[in-house]
């Protein structure tokens, strides 16, 4: 099953081929139950085992679906009379994992596609370029003053967004043919060049079927895009729309576990499943999840782009979808992604669950806080699933500033403000700039990548091992061994000498100075 094409409810066309592929493939034998035999039917563990081999295999969902997570999907199927019981009944959740006898109904299981929102079919990216009264409106737009708006840019940032994206008034000064450009005019130029690339990325003639243009907001673009640490996560200026403290501190406290644990805190045992709790608490009580409601059609979608040969498609893609959110949602996305990256690599961290690793914990626990649809979607979970670990992988790239965008727009208002164009309308249609596409490789090539990408990565993590200034040196030298025992060559490329490895640590040779000399003294002959 390849996943369902780009377009609006893609999680009913995901359900309707799952369904599907599970009527046609799950086979059906004789089984004898209470002393009577029953053709062409299945029990409820053999369900459970083929759809569990089905969904670890597919490309839409993510490997570390749990048995658990199928016997709730298969109770969705008995729900919603995919299955039914052996004598015919259905429309309840009584499934388990053991010899509970079922059957394939004579009716079909397919679900309709729900009628489209007249909004989603009046609405198309192509309407913002095509459409020349858009145009003229956007036209006159340049010609007005700036406007204030909900989102508050502090004194400091707005004077460098402004030099960023405008240029200098010394600048406009120097062109004679300089245009005086509104604020809401710039917006609109954001609104427009990211969906442009988003359109390109996705190879759609159109996003009309994805995301309302008028759902892209322009103020949270140029935040996400200007407001950033040095290590690129959002910085709020209203704080009160942050993480509470005690969440940051427990958040922090895990990320960077053991070394956070310092002797303030409680050294108890199972306080890190404490702490984890009570993040996870705070995360699965939020109003709506981080990537919010309006945005659920267009993730799934994106969703189709996880496999080996399009995932740079899908980072590229999922990198601009990601400046669509409100600022606090992205810095609580960049946060969370951030800590549990770091728990489900970190070797010392103690077991939190007695039945999951780490990762398929993150996974488990925080998939729903991330996506979900307003309405209970039947693949809800595990599309969500896939979709939290492929970000746990890659986060650090989809969640960072693409500074092409950031050059598009400024090309294009400069080309606007020293008055390049001259006939009414054509603000729009000025040249854009090139979207770089990835070539296609061979699968030796890809393979070949592949490997050198994951070694990239692993000198990385060595040379952050060897750069932290604040691990003691007992416990760095304990994780260069560990990681000379996991890696050798890779350690050896970069120690290639003891005295290159000594003089990470400042150790010089002690040599001892003889106490006394110890060479035989030349005897002179006696004789005469």
């Amino acid at each position: 099953m390849e996943g369902a094409p780009l377009g609006p409810y893609r999680a009913t066309k995901l359900w309707n081929e799952v369904t599907t592929s599970f009527q046609a493939g799950m086979p059906l034998r004789k089984h004898r139950q209470h002393f009577k035999k029953y053709g062409n039917c299945f029990t409820a563990g053999e369900a459970v085992d083929w759809l569990y081999n089905l969904l670890r295999n597919n490309n839409n969902f993510c490997p570390e679906v749990t048995r658990q997570q199928t016997i709730q999907l298969l109770r969705k199927f008995l729900k919603n009379h995919v299955i039914e019981d052996i004598k015919g009944r259905w429309g309840s959740e009584n499934l388990n994992d053991n010899n509970q006898l079922f059957r394939f109904p004579a009716t079909s299981p397919l679900k309709a596609l729900p009628r489209r929102h007249p909004e989603l079919r009046k609405n198309s990216i192509e309407n913002v370029s095509k459409d020349k009264e858009s145009i003229f409106k956007l036209r006159n737009l340049s010609h007005k003053t700036p406007k204030k708006h909900g989102l508050h840019f502090s004194e400091e940032n707005t004077e460098k967004g402004s030099h960023e994206i405008i240029g200098t008034d010394q600048e406009k000064e120097n062109s004679a043919d300089s245009r005086e450009i509104s604020q809401e005019y710039i917006e609109e130029v954001w609104r427009y060049f990211i969906l442009i690339y988003l359109k390109t990325i996705l190879g759609v003639p159109s996003l009309g079927e994805l995301i309302n243009p008028n759902q892209v907001i322009p103020q949270y673009i140029m935040y996400n895009m200007t407001n950033t640490s040095k290590h690129g996560v959002v910085i709020l200026q209203d704080k009160s729309d942050d993480l509470p403290y005690w969440v940051l501190s427990a958040m922090k406290c895990l990320a960077n576990w053991p070394r956070s644990n310092s002797t303030n805190n409680p050294t108890y045992t199972g306080f890190e499943r404490d702490v984890f709790r009570t993040i996870a608490d705070y995360f699965q009580h939020l109003s709506e999840p981080l990537l919010t409601f309006e945005y659920y059609e267009l993730f799934v979608n994106i969703l189709g782009l996880l496999q080996p040969h399009l995932e740079r498609i899908a980072i590229n893609a999922l990198q601009l979808c990601c400046l669509l959110l409100p600022p606090p949602n992205r810095r609580k996305l960049q946060l969370l992604m951030r800590m549990i990256s770091r728990m489900s690599q970190n070797v010392d961290m103690p077991k939190l669950h007695d039945a999951m690793g780490t990762r398929s914990l993150m996974i488990h626990t925080f998939s729903r806080c991330v996506l979900c649809c307003a309405e209970e979607v039947d693949l809800d979970e595990l599309l969500a699933a896939r979709l939290v670990s492929f970000l746990m992988d890659h986060h650090q790239e989809i969640l960072q500033v693409p500074s092409y965008l950031q050059t598009a727009v400024e090309k294009h208002l400069d080309y606007l403000k020293k008055g390049h164009v001259k006939n009414p309308g054509d603000e729009l249609i000025a040249p854009l700039p090139r979207y770089s596409y990835c070539k296609q490789i061979s699968a030796r090539e890809f393979d070949e990548q592949k490997v050198s990408t994951s070694q990239a990565a692993i000198a990385e993590l060595l040379e952050n091992i060897i750069k932290n200034k604040s691990l003691p040196p007992k416990e760095k030298r304990r994780k260069l061994k560990q990681f000379q025992k996991e890696y050798p060559l890779i350690y050896q490329k970069r120690f290639p000498t003891t005295e290159s490895e000594a003089e990470l640590f400042d150790d010089k040779p002690t040599i001892k100075q003889p106490m006394l000399s110890l060479r035989k003294p030349k005897l002179r002959s006696l004789r005469y």
